[in-house]
């Protein structure tokens, strides 16, 4: 324990040491007080809630299945059609609810011309969700022999 002295020839220097009993005598009253009040700040009436035995109704939007093939050909699940015809048809789907997703699957060497104009008219009728499908197994040959494939992500050489 430390003491002071009154002889001026015993100068120390100043206490180093943390008194840390007090800290701990205040924080045991804290965690008292807190304790004792936390339950008595919840009001809640307790109400017997009627027993449903009963699975969540999800319901999944339908897609549409769009192709483009690499020669510009439009398919719609299937059943080609022409551009001229997808505005009409894009915002009849639109009007639904919910609203169905277009997955568009077009071909590796298809025009990105071909792509856009899709998607434009898509999002001019009022489609909100539209996707690419991709086939993930043929990544790395698509990436070409200078591109790496890592951790599910292409990244280039080190």
């Amino acid at each position: 324990m430390a003491m002071g002295s009154l002889d001026p020839r015993r100068h120390q220097g100043p206490m180093a040491e943390i008194n840390v009993v007090p800290l701990v005598d205040v924080m045991l009253v804290l965690l008292v007080i807190f304790i004792i009040t936390a339950p008595l700040l919840t009001h809640s009436v307790k109400i017997d809630l009627p027993k449903a035995s009963s699975t969540p109704n999800i319901t999944r939007p339908e897609h549409i299945e769009f192709g483009i093939r690499d020669n510009g050909d439009l398919y719609w699940s299937g059943e080609k059609v022409m551009l001229a015809q997808l505005a009409s048809r894009f915002a009849v789907e639109a009007k639904k609810e919910p609203q169905p997703e277009l997955h568009i699957r077009a071909d590796r060497h298809a025009h990105y011309e071909a792509v856009a104009q899709v998607m434009s008219v898509a999002a001019k009728a009022g489609l909100l969700r539209i996707g690419f499908v991709t086939d993930p197994s043929d990544v790395e040959s698509a990436a070409g022999p200078d591109m790496v494939q890592r951790k599910g992500r292409i990244a280039q050489p080190e």
